[in-house]
């Protein structure tokens, strides 16, 4: 597989204006500065989210949180803590809000088109009483990333219904994709085919789509 020498070319932010047009004034309206009642209820059911940061040069990185639906808890109207369960303890989120305290969450609740998006700033902290609302199992994080609220809004489901991410078909395709560590073991043996399995997964989409 080869790969374009050059790149392509940069849209102006007037330019993606001018393509996309102007926000819904009722969408745009719908942003919180804090938890109101139905986040906080979405946010007490989700079991997922994804968390973006980045460093103070604005190198991003986007990470997945799950638990036990209700993981993330709010702490008041203005606050949400997250527990940070054990993982591959590279660490590159506190690293980043070591240097730029911004954070963007996304939460998810399975089976339900529309996410919930939380912005603020963030900072890890060792508080017991926080850790103490956080375990499970007889298991206490020994850290938790702290949230300030900034915004808080509600994201429709197009991307969710063009994805079909909850339909049960779609998930049928997990049975074609390899594990990771397959697939990192295969990305340094000798010989390693990964168009075979672009040609695998090309046949499951087929199916579907």
């Amino acid at each position: 597989m080869t790969h374009a020498s050059t790149r392509p070319r940069r849209v102006s932010p007037a330019e993606v204006r001018s393509r996309v047009g102007e926000p819904d004034v009722k969408k745009r309206d719908k942003t919180l500065d804090h938890i109101g009642v139905y986040a906080r209820r979405f946010i007490a059911h989700a079991p997922f989210l994804t968390m973006a940061t980045a460093d103070a040069e604005g190198r991003a990185d986007c990470s997945p949180r799950g638990d036990y639906p209700g993981f993330a808890k709010v702490l008041d109207d203005r606050t949400l803590a997250l527990p940070d369960r054990p993982g591959n303890k590279i660490a590159d989120s506190f690293r980043n809000l070591a240097e730029n305290d911004g954070i963007g969450l996304l939460f998810f609740i399975p089976g339900v088109r529309e996410t919930l998006r939380v912005n603020g700033r963030a900072y890890p902290t060792d508080e017991p009483d926080v850790l103490a609302r956080m375990q499970t199992e007889a298991k206490r994080p020994v850290l938790a990333l702290v949230v300030e609220v900034d915004e808080v809004y509600f994201h429709c489901g197009r991307a969710l219904v063009r994805s079909r991410l909850w339909d049960p078909g779609s998930q049928a395709l997990a049975d074609e994709m390899p594990s990771a560590g397959e697939m990192a073991a295969a990305q340094f043996a000798p010989g390693a085919d990964p168009e075979a399995f672009d040609r695998r997964l090309e046949d499951a989409y087929r199916k579907l789509y």
